[in-house]
């Protein structure tokens, strides 16, 4: 009898109808003989109306309160699952991340785990009982409620399946795995059947949403195996699981796009030593997760220091900016939010030349400008403008035929 973490996401419990359908897949694998912990998210949109209603009522709502209002839509999922499979004769029940034990730092909203405590789940487990867990959620040590990030029910199910040592961590969504690009943009993005850690850590923080990044991060720090696969079918989807040599001979593996990107310039700022490191702290001290980083070369003892946020950190990030320009007596701070990240990822870059030139080829073709550039040992990423992406992306998927990519071939 082995230990499975199963993860639904929103799109997999978004109604009645998809809950029952969940629960006989559930039912399904503990009749198999196997102990069941379940995570879901928040049904359909949920989370998404509860951040619409917080600004129908404030223009900048509290960080804390804005984690006991999300922090709610789990927990409606969780009751509403452990009743369905109840219906099928199986004994469930659903707990939240606090009475689970998941404790995490005082970071409101993009709170880190520090803590999981599974002793419940053990408990519930050792009787036949169907555990259900709310993701996205914990608690800090001064028992206030935090939420781990958009897409914090991966990372949830991740951290469980570690700290229950879970034959495997499946992720279900609404799509069949991880594909060569979205197959929204690109309607020929193959299915990959496997994909390294590293690879799909930095599709996930590049924009990928089959996986959310820190989750990612924890998968590969701890080996957690993880299959993504469709909630919808029965169909394999991709295993996640270490670098295999098989996997060298794809160049590149898949080309990612994040649209809710937003550019900040603190123009005219002076050129002397500190003064970035000034800049970033400031900025660090708010927990604002900076990308890209580009500084003008300085010609008369000024430059410019243009940095990327994500689009919801923006006012945020602002504020700070403006705020530290001030403090070093630079000039004004400029923002676009009209930018998008295009990246391609694969281990075979590693190895290989002349990726970027093709990367920079192929998007001068079809006239996409390039506005920042950043690289990495398996990836390469460009800021555009926004209403280039779909076109930018479809390019780089034909020019690295990843179209024709396949069943990765061993040597």
């Amino acid at each position: 009898m082995a230990l499975i973490v199963q993860k639904y996401g929103g799109s997999s419990v978004a109604d009645p109808e998809r809950i029952r359908r969940v629960a006989q897949r559930v039912v399904k694998t503990r009749k198999a003989g196997h102990q069941v912990v379940v995570v879901v998210s928040a049904l359909g949109d949920t989370t998404d109306n509860l951040l619409d209603l917080a600004a129908q009522v404030s223009k900048n709502p509290p960080e804390r309160e804005l984690d006991m209002l999300l922090s709610t839509g789990e927990q409606v999922s969780a009751a509403l699952l452990a009743m369905a499979i109840g219906s099928h004769g199986m004994k469930a029940i659903s707990l939240n991340g606090p009475q689970v034990g998941i404790v995490t730092d005082r970071a409101h909203t993009q709170a880190r785990i520090q803590a999981v405590n599974v002793d419940r789940i053990h408990r519930a487990l050792s009787k036949g009982t169907i555990v259900i867990v709310t993701g996205f959620q914990g608690m800090t040590p001064d028992q206030e409620i935090t939420t781990l990030g958009r897409g914090g029910s991966d990372l949830t199910a991740v951290a469980l399946a570690k700290a229950l040592s879970a034959k495997i961590c499946e992720i279900y969504t609404d799509v069949e795995g991880v594909y060569t690009a979205d197959p929204r943009i690109v309607p020929n993005a193959r299915k990959l059947p496997t994909i390294s850690y590293d690879e799909m850590l930095e599709l996930a923080s590049l924009g990928a949403q089959v996986m959310q990044a820190r989750s990612m991060e924890m998968a590969k720090k701890y080996e957690v195996p993880l299959h993504v696969r469709s909630s919808f079918s029965r169909r394999t989807g991709t295993i996640i699981s270490k670098e295999v040599k098989a996997m060298e001979e794809v160049v590149v593996s898949g080309v990612s796009l994040q649209k809710d990107e937003a550019k900040v310039t603190i123009c005219d700022v002076p050129d002397r030593p500190g003064i970035a490191a000034t800049i970033f702290t400031r900025i660090s001290d708010v927990n604002i997760n900076v990308d890209m980083i580009v500084q003008n070369i300085s010609r008369t003892g000024f430059t410019d220091v243009s940095f990327t946020v994500g689009r919801l950190q923006l006012g945020k990030a602002l504020k700070v900016a403006r705020r530290v320009a001030a403090e070093v007596k630079a000039g004004r701070v400029a923002h676009d939010e009209g930018v998008a990240k295009v990246s391609v990822v694969g281990l075979g870059m590693r190895s290989r030349s002349g990726i970027a030139a093709k990367m920079f080829q192929a998007l001068a073709k079809e006239s996409v400008n390039i506005d920042m550039i950043s690289t990495s040992e398996i990836k390469i990423s460009c800021i555009i403008r926004k209403d280039q992406a779909a076109r930018a992306v479809k390019a780089l998927h034909d020019a690295f035929g990843l179209d024709k990519l396949g069943v990765r071939r061993k040597r």
